[in-house]
């Protein structure tokens, strides 16, 4: 008869999530799992698989979780220049006021595990491609609504905007300095004017 599990799955796959982004992959040991996330190391490999298994059902989390993020904030903000001004905003108050200054988890695993893991390599490919047609898209319906002058190049924008964003993320870490950080994206959507 199958065992029973005793904690949510979900849960546990937070709390790995937020280990894996604080300290890196590479710094988390296996044992620093068991100790964080509250279960012994067979629920663990029972559940999840090993250490690198769990860190890529992790990292698929946090992306689907901002993904959804971004999608529901464009749809919830009209205006697509207020919008990305209102969300860089937030980015850089998240940033600056994060205690542990983790950044982006994804920056990170880029900056960590990039170059030498192919199948990381594939997942953050997807992901900027991912985010690029996000902010394509919005940039789009706000042409499409006369917010700004057509024949922008808006692809060239949305991969400005999407370094942007990740470069905040990395600035932040060791600035802050929020007002410089505005700046830079009012400047940047000024191609928008």
């Amino acid at each position: 008869m199958p065992r029973v599990k005793l904690f949510n799955e979900q849960e546990v796959l937070e709390k790995a999530m937020n280990l894996f982004w604080k300290q890196g992959y590479s710094a988390t040991s296996v044992q620093d799992l068991v100790s964080h996330l509250g279960i012994n190391r067979a629920s663990i490999y029972d559940t999840f698989g090993d250490k690198e298994k769990l860190f890529l059902a992790a990292f698929e989390n946090y992306r689907n979780r901002n993904t959804k993020g971004i999608l529901t904030f464009f749809e919830n903000h009209q205006n697509v220049k207020t919008g990305f001004i209102t969300l860089f905003e937030k980015a850089i108050d998240e940033s600056i006021n994060d205690k542990e200054k983790k950044g982006c988890f994804v920056v990170n695993a880029t900056t960590e595990l990039i170059p030498g893991d192919e199948q990381i390599q594939q997942i953050l490919e997807k992901n900027r491609e991912t985010f690029e047609n996000l902010f394509l898209d919005y940039l789009r319906k706000g042409e499409l609504a006369g917010q700004f002058p057509k024949g922008k190049n808006l692809q060239a924008i949305a991969t400005l905007l999407f370094t942007l964003y990740n470069g905040l993320k990395v600035v932040s870490k060791v600035n802050s300095d929020r007002q410089s950080m505005i700046n830079s994206v009012h400047q940047v959507l000024s191609l928008l004017d």
